[in-house]
């Protein structure tokens, strides 16, 4: 069966852009789940133009009422974004190998150039029971 995961971040650059708290994240999720999503996806970024770091504790707090409805969390493991998802240990957590300067990913993980650096990150998150997701270049 397939099923719906809303990713919520343009939602937060919106909000972001227009600096006056709307539109809501928290509402948008609200919406998202009457109208069935199976999942919700953010990608709280270092310098926080979309998703922020306290939309995800918010999220992570909303969903423990849905306990089938899915969190992930996408990002580059870097230290901070770590400390993020073992404090909220989502669903899924998708790796994305996005740099802080990049306006948006651009490109996958290469198997052969990124395993060493994966791997330890892969086993802490397999570790915690979150299910993890690579965002590949398909030609590596």
């Amino acid at each position: 069966m397939t099923k719906l995961s809303v990713n919520l971040n343009k939602v937060a650059l919106l909000r972001n852009a227009r600096n006056i708290g709307i539109p809501s994240v928290m509402r948008a999720a609200q919406i998202c789940l009457k109208a069935g999503a199976h999942g919700l996806t953010l990608h709280p970024r270092p310098d926080e133009r979309h998703a922020r770091e306290l939309d995800v504790y918010e999220l992570a707090e909303l969903l423990k009422s849905e306990p089938a409805v899915e969190l992930n969390i996408e990002g580059n493991p870097f230290p901070k974004f770590m400390e993020i998802v073992r404090a909220v240990v989502p669903t899924q957590c998708t790796l994305v190998p996005d740099s802080p300067e990049a306006f948006a990913s651009d490109h996958g993980w290469n198997i052969r150039e990124d395993s060493e650096r994966l791997k330890p990150v892969i086993e802490e998150l397999k570790g915690l029971g979150i299910r993890v997701s690579l965002f590949m270049d398909a030609d590596s």
